[in-house]
Parts: C-alpha cells; sequence; structure tokens
C-alpha cells in the first residue's frame, strides 16, 4: 500500500474490522487470502499518474505562427533585394559621376592650357604692338617737326612772296636790258624808258 500511495495510487478502503469480538482476528483462512491479495497488489505495477493528458499539437496556432515567420522572411528578403539594387544603382551612379568628373578634368585642363597659350600669344602680341607704338610716337614727332618746319618754310615764302616777286621782276627787266645792249640797241633810250616807269610808279 505505501509503494502504491507514493506512485500516486489511491490508498485501497479499509475493511471493517471483524473476527473474534471485533478485533479483526478472523480464521486462518481468512488471514492467510488477505496476505495473498496483498502481496499480489504489492508486485503488480501501480498505475500511471495522472498527467496533462496525450499530446496534441494545434495546428492552427502552429500555421498561424508559421505564417508570421514566412511573411518576415519574405519581408527581410524583400528589403535585402531592395538594398541590393539601390546599392547598385548607387555604385552606377557614383561610376558615372566619376567618369564625368574625370572628362570634365581632362577637358577644363584643356581649355586651361589653350587659354594659357592664348594668353601668352596675346602678351606677346601686347608687348609687340607697345614697341611699334613706341616707333609710330617717335616717327609721328618727327612728322610733326617736319611739318612745322615747312609750315614755317611757307610763312616765310608767303611773307616775302611779293617782294621776291618784285625782285624777281627787276631781275627779268635786269636781263632783257642786258639782252637789248647785247643786240646793239639804244641803251640811253632804255635808260629813259626805265626812269619813265620809276615816276610812274
Amino acid at each position: 500500500d505505501r509503494i502504491f500511495v507514493s506512485n500516486g495510487g489511491t490508498p485501497p478502503p479499509t475493511e471493517a474490522p471483524g473476527g473474534i469480538a471485533g478485533t479483526g482476528v478472523a480464521v486462518l483462512a481468512q488471514v492467510k487470502a488477505h496476505n495473498l491479495v496483498a502481496q499480489a497488489e504489492a508486485a503488480a505495477p501501480p498505475p500511471p499518474p495522472d498527467t496533462w493528458g496525450a499530446y496534441t499539437v494545434k495546428s492552427e496556432e502552429s500555421n498561424g505562427v508559421i505564417a508570421m515567420i514566412d511573411l518576415l522572411i519574405k519581408d527581410l528578403t524583400k528589403e535585402l533585394t531592395e538594398a541590393e539594387a539601390e546599392e547598385k544603382h548607387s555604385q552606377e551612379d557614383y561610376e558615372t559621376m566619376m567618369n564625368d568628373s574625370a572628362d570634365k578634368r581632362t577637358t577644363d585642363s584643356k581649355a586651361l592650357e589653350e587659354k594659357m597659350s592664348a594668353k601668352a600669344a596675346m602678351e606677346a602680341d601686347l608687348l609687340a604692338h607697345g614697341e611699334a607704338h613706341k616707333g609710330a610716337t617717335s616717327e609721328l614727332m618727327a612728322t610733326e617737326k617736319y611739318i612745322a618746319s615747312l609750315h614755317a618754310e611757307c610763312d616765310w615764302l608767303i611773307q616775302y612772296f611779293e617782294t621776291r616777286k618784285a625782285a624777281r621782276a627787276d631781275e627779268v627787266e635786269s636781263l632783257k636790258r642786258a639782252k637789248s645792249v647785247l643786240s646793239g640797241a639804244d641803251y640811253a633810250l632804255i635808260q629813259t624808258r626805265a626812269r619813265g616807269n620809276l615816276r610812274r610808279r
């Protein structure tokens, strides 16, 4: 009984005392039979204890959890795919920008070299024009000086034109008289005429 009770069993009900004078002492046969029953019960294995019952799979709840996990996996896969695509596009944009920047640097360097060459040529032309300007200025000053001298000479000629004209006329007249003398004409007549002309003046 103790083993049965320790294994979680329920102890058998205690029988009412019988026998002689209520002491429980019966005949020898009853005692022997009782002992045999007790030995048989002690040798038999006790019944299993009460548990929560047999294990059963709750399909609906497990299906919901699995579906939620599948949904999370799909979302994570989608996010990873989008992240990879975005990273790929970003890498392509970066490479395109770097290529464009390299081309622009090459073009700018070439343009800068051309501008530097043009600047050097312009500076050389400016220096040459400066030298030419100095030469032209010197030539202009010489020309103005020459014009001034010509102007002074012209002024002198204009100023003394009448005097020189009269002197030239007298010279021509003298040459004519000399020619007449050489031709045998009367010099006295010529002299008389000359005096008359002087009086008229």
